[in-house]
């Protein structure tokens, strides 16, 4: 199998993020404690099974990308209307399998700037509602 970084699509909603930093541009990392286990004094063992299926998605992208100014507007679209600003969210490698995808998305925060001599990457947090992985 070959891996080709252009082949991995993100879309938030309708829109088709675009602008990826050079790296990392994608991490979805799972909340919750997934399955846990508990030994007693006899050493017996109980699993407990955590039913937060969440997720927080970082999305790292090139100063100036279109994809910056539109999540800034649906995280504005969020605050000023009490939840408006809700899309779904799909990751996929374009050469066959979904990553990830959750009905069920929004802005976590605005987005955090900084300047100095040479553009830098903004990065982006979406956090998830139940979500679903493939890998």
């Amino acid at each position: 199998m070959t891996y080709d970084p252009r082949q991995v699509m993100i879309s938030l909603g309708s829109h088709v993020v675009s602008g990826y930093s050079d790296g990392t541009f994608v991490n979805i990392e799972a909340h919750g404690d997934g399955v846990t286990k508990s030994v007693g004094a006899g050493g017996e063992v109980v699993r407990s099974i955590d039913p937060d299926e969440t997720a927080t998605i970082t999305i790292t992208l090139q100063y100036g990308s279109d994809s910056l100014k539109w999540c800034q507007q649906q995280y504005d679209l969020d605050r000023t209307t009490s939840g408006d600003g809700e899309f779904a969210v799909l990751v996929k490698d374009l050469k066959g399998t979904l990553i990830f995808s959750a009905s069920t998305a929004w802005v976590k925060n605005t987005i955090s700037t900084e300047f100095g001599k040479v553009a830098s990457d903004r990065e982006i947090a979406i956090d998830t509602g139940k979500a679903k992985w493939n890998n």
